[in-house]
């Protein structure tokens, strides 16, 4: 693959781009706190600011590897920070890239999710060059992978029992694209 670090990206609504500390602030109101938006992920609900301040400086530090993906959700029209789209795994021996992703109740339901992963495929795909993008979510979460299958990912089935998140151990729902299965692909 082609490491390019996370570079910015537009779509109609939407510009992804890297965490700047002072993204902070709006992190921790608009998602990063509320247990809501974190019940089917890894992490807990940010209990301050300060533990989501000390995140975000983590991940601005971060961006000095070029194979370090990381996105915050921005709209706009507002310049609000709504959520976060990322590399959360990597495999080079397969050329395969891992996505995760989280977004504020707030603007659940509006193809917010769905313009930003489009992005994101595309730019894994057409930029870094990955053979196959993956994504996964707890099957109790269905609208997750609705966004996966919204922008063209196949669902591959059920891991039983093989991730931990706030729920405890959960299924895993797999969704995956290859490059030849991408619509900007030439084969």
């Amino acid at each position: 693959m082609r490491h390019t670090g996370t570079q910015t990206l537009q779509t109609k609504r939407l510009t992804l781009r890297r965490f700047v500390c002072e993204d902070a602030e709006a992190m921790y109101k608009n998602w990063a706190s509320d247990p809501e938006v974190t019940r089917f992920l890894s992490w807990p609900p940010h209990q301050n600011v300060e533990v989501t301040r000390a995140v975000v400086a983590d991940w601005v530090r971060s961006y000095e590897d070029p194979s370090y993906y990381h996105w915050v959700i921005v709209l706009s029209s507002s310049q609000t920070p709504v959520g976060t789209i990322s590399v959360v795994k990597q495999d080079e021996t397969i050329e395969m890239l891992e996505i995760g992703y989280c977004l504020g109740q707030q603007w659940w339901h509006q193809g917010i999710m769905s313009e930003a992963l489009s992005a994101v495929l595309k730019e894994c795909f057409e930029h870094i060059g990955a053979n196959r993008v993956q994504a996964r979510h707890d099957p109790e979460n269905p609208h997750s992978g609705m966004v996966m299958k919204k922008c063209g990912m196949h669902y591959e089935g059920i891991l039983r029992q093989t991730m931990r998140s706030n729920r405890g151990i959960t299924d895993c729902a797999v969704y995956s694209m290859l490059r030849s299965e991408w619509p900007g692909c030439t084969k």
